[in-house]
């Protein structure tokens, strides 16, 4: 039966469609994967109102135009679970590890962004770098400045983007131009929050920038903004590098771990992400499973800093399974490109004898991402009643790629993750068809 429908609130998209109902390091793929051929996709207003077999539904809505992607693959929005804005003018700085880069690169820069429109057009280029690479939605690092998060929200809002941030608190071991008080950090804060969280699409998250730059009063003041605001997000480091970690040890002999440094503060919880997580010890891992709380993977910034190896079967053991979204973390991280993340996340596993299928590693990148950040009610899959971010992806975009995958899309979910792998292995922002939020091509400036 035909569905009657006002028209300038309705579209319908057609292709090949790709996206994940159930964890695959968990359930087997058959059963985790959704793969349509020949779909439809129904929006209203951005929100998915109908999707299946195109034969199946392209009767019942005669009166929609759709946009044809025949012959490419429909999937959800790239979640990159960890990535500084500020630092998108550093990436690809030669030749040093975690704390020295941190000295000669990344603190030097982040003084630019007291100055808001600096911090608006940098901010500009970095969502337009991501949108170009099917990145939709993203957890952000800010500076401590204020201002930077001002003009981040600013450009994120007029794109209508679904993105998370937050102030850097920082108010030890670093220059004085970019650190803050432990009450500066939580009035601005408290004020960021009140302004932005749930704004539109933004939500907000309250981001000390590590234990090593935050005093024990400064983390504490972190726990108690998570009170006065259980619905806002944590975001910070851990484990990442092993000259980090025994500094932690020196500044906090009390506690038992880097974890427990911020779980005496409060801040292990489900809408907590964690970057790295490269060194953690069995306990920590399970207290991580026990909160619910999640890892940012990033393996191109691992390997470009040498912080090491992240324990990718630990995290997705069965006894104590941890949420993980792929992160880029550029500038650290080399590249925008979730499927190249997603091509040295699999080197990083080959190198721990584990495996990573391309199934799993764009699970990873799309719902697992969202199931990440605690957004899998809102982006991750095409269920109805979601926001339709998503992105039409070439297999055959380059000339090697069409020189790989040399035949039309396959019919079947096994058929396909040979293309999909050649994808990850060699694709790159070129394979980005389209990006669609909320159903609709987004704008640039």
């Amino acid at each position: 039966m035909a569905v009657s429908l006002a028209q300038n609130s309705w579209r319908a998209f057609r292709g090949a469609f790709l996206d994940f109902l159930a964890d695959p390091f968990f359930v087997p793929e058959t059963e985790a994967v959704r793969y349509l051929p020949d779909g439809l996709l129904v929006l209203e207003n951005g929100i998915i109102r109908d999707f299946g077999d195109y034969s199946e539904l392209t009767h019942k809505y005669p009166q929609i135009s759709v946009t044809d992607y025949t012959n490419k693959i429909l999937m959800p929005g790239f979640v990159d679970t960890h990535i500084h804005f500020p630092q998108t003018e550093i990436i690809a700085s030669y030749g040093e590890q975690l704390l020295e880069w941190l000295n000669k690169y990344t603190f030097p820069t982040e003084a630019k962004f007291k100055d808001w429109d600096y911090g608006r057009q940098v901010a500009r280029f970095f969502l337009e770098e991501l949108i170009r690479n099917g990145t939709t939605t993203a957890l952000v690092f800010a500076t401590v400045h204020p201002e930077s998060v001002e003009a981040f929200f600013t450009e994120a809002q007029a794109r209508n983007l679904r993105m998370i941030a937050g102030k850097v608190m920082m108010n030890r071991h670093g220059p004085n131009n970019i650190c803050d008080t432990v009450e500066s950090s939580y009035q601005d804060s408290k004020r960021l929050i009140e302004k932005w969280h749930k704004k539109g699409r933004l939500l907000y998250a309250i981001t000390p920038r590590f234990a090593i730059t935050s005093t024990e009063e400064q983390l504490k003041i972190a726990g108690q903004l998570l009170q006065e605001f259980p619905d806002v997000y944590l975001q910070t480091h851990l484990s990442e590098n092993l000259a980090e970690i025994e500094w932690v040890k020196e500044l906090f002999p009390n506690c038992e771990n880097y974890l427990a440094v911020y779980d005496q503060a409060g801040l292990v919880q489900e809408k907590a992400v964690f970057a790295h997580g490269i060194h953690l010890t069995e306990e920590e891992f399970a207290r991580l499973s026990e909160a619910k709380a999640a890892i940012a993977f990033c393996p191109t910034s691992n390997l470009f800093l040498g912080s090491g190896l992240f324990n990718l079967a630990q995290a997705k053991s069965p006894e104590t399974p941890v949420k993980v979204g792929l992160g880029t973390d550029v500038g650290g991280g080399t590249s925008f490109s979730m499927f190249q993340t997603a091509n040295e996340a699999y080197k990083v596993a080959q190198l721990r004898q584990q495996n990573l299928s391309p199934l799993q590693a764009l699970f990873l990148a799309t719902l697992g991402g969202a199931q990440a950040l605690a957004l899998e009610e809102k982006i991750g899959n095409f269920e109805t009643g979601k926001e339709a971010d998503f992105i039409v992806v070439d297999h055959q975009a380059t000339p090697l790629l069409a020189f790989r995958n040399r035949d039309t899309l396959p019919p079947t979910v096994a058929e396909l993750a040979e293309h999909l792998f050649a994808l990850l292995i060699l694709g790159d922002d070129r394979a980005i068809t389209a990006t669609y939020i909320m159903g609709e091509a987004p704008k640039t400036s």
